[in-house]
């Protein structure tokens, strides 16, 4: 699970959980994320600092439930009129949901298994391999938005590593 601050349009701010960032852009591309204050479903991700447990507190107060029964699909979401301050959206995944977010799971230790770690020397060593100056190998690494968008307007093929949260964030 992940919690993402969100702002709507109106720049009103609020949380809420998702299985994944799937299935937060998912939601959002069907309207199904509204603000809680004025109910406009134009929401984007606001900034927001990691939060990190600290060491002088219970961790098993922190945790969420080892086992969640997900034999159906279902999807909460807030409206105007139903949201109280002690509740937030959550989202239950549907078998296919699980056995989706399995295999990218799988896709992405393969892919991280079977290539060189070249960190943030990512958009170099592509650019050497895309122009001939290096002989192509699989790689991963590091590119900023900004990196990552000079490669793409160069031609040169990437993709993203699928990121999913652990297990039990």
């Amino acid at each position: 699970m992940i919690r993402y601050a969100l702002a709507c349009d109106n720049r009103h701010e609020f949380e809420s959980w998702f299985q994944n960032s799937a299935a937060y852009d998912k939601q959002v591309k069907r309207g199904l994320v509204m603000c809680p204050v004025c109910g406009s479903a134009k929401v984007e991700k606001a900034i927001m600092a990691p939060q990190l447990a600290r060491t002088d507190t219970d961790a098993s107060a922190m945790r969420l439930p080892e086992t969640v029964e997900a034999s159906a699909e279902a999807v909460s979401v807030a409206t105007p009129e139903d949201k109280t301050p002690d509740k937030t959206p959550v989202a239950m995944l549907s078998p296919q949901e699980q056995e989706f977010r399995k295999k990218l799971k799988e896709l992405r230790d393969h892919l991280t298994r079977n290539s060189d770690n070249v960190g943030p020397q990512f958009p170099e060593e592509a650019r050497k391999m895309h122009y001939g100056e290096i002989e192509h190998r699989s790689i991963h690494g590091e590119a900023s938005p900004e990196e990552a968008k000079a490669l793409a307007e160069e031609g040169i093929p990437f993709h993203p590593l699928p990121m999913l949260p652990d297990e039990r964030n």
